[in-house]
């Protein structure tokens, strides 16, 4: 639990980051992320951001690999979230604990299945929600997604999140945040 709630912390503090008088300005704009489920490997939650609703999952893999052995990281994560007043559904974040290579692509991999992403820093993203949208459909139905990707180092990672009660969470974001 306390993995969760650090996690979410991690999120609230920055998504301040990118403008630092967000953070004077529109403090209590902003909820800490409430639980309102938990289904075996996902975690789902809803908060306010600017007023709106914003719902999303997350999950920690449930194992990882690096070349070489032994690399330090930070947190580890993916998110799916909904911001229905923005229009987003299902975009898909994923966070791997270390900066990209400069260009790099990580690939997240579904039963076979493979995704291109786009790499910026220490988070991937699909190109465009039309991906989004696939990739979901995918973990929706899938047993266990692969994360792949290269460090600034070049070290390369595989981390590997069981699918095991996506649907159920995802399916909780999709009725409160409408």
């Amino acid at each position: 639990m306390s993995l969760i709630r650090y996690l979410f912390w991690g999120i609230f503090v920055a998504s301040f980051y990118f403008n630092p008088f967000i953070l004077m300005s529109e403090l209590g704009a902003q909820t800490t992320p409430k639980i309102i489920g938990e289904y075996k490997s996902w975690t789902a939650l809803k908060y306010k951001e600017k007023g709106k609703l914003v719902c999303f999952i997350s999950s920690s893999p449930t194992r990882w690999s690096s070349k070489p052995k032994g690399v330090n990281r930070g947190d580890i994560y993916i998110l799916v979230t909904h911001r229905p007043s923005f229009g987003t559904r299902d975009e898909v974040s994923v966070y791997v604990g270390y900066p990209f290579k400069k260009k790099s692509e990580a690939i997240a991999s579904i039963d076979g299945k493979n995704f291109r992403l786009f790499t910026d820093e220490k988070t991937a993203w699909a190109r465009d929600s039309k991906t989004d949208k696939k990739l979901v459909k995918a973990m929706r139905s899938g047993n266990q997604l692969v994360i792949n990707g290269i460090s600034s180092r070049g070290t390369k990672t595989k981390d590997i999140y069981s699918l095991l009660g996506f649907t159920s969470a995802h399916n909780i974001i999709n009725r409160t945040c409408k």
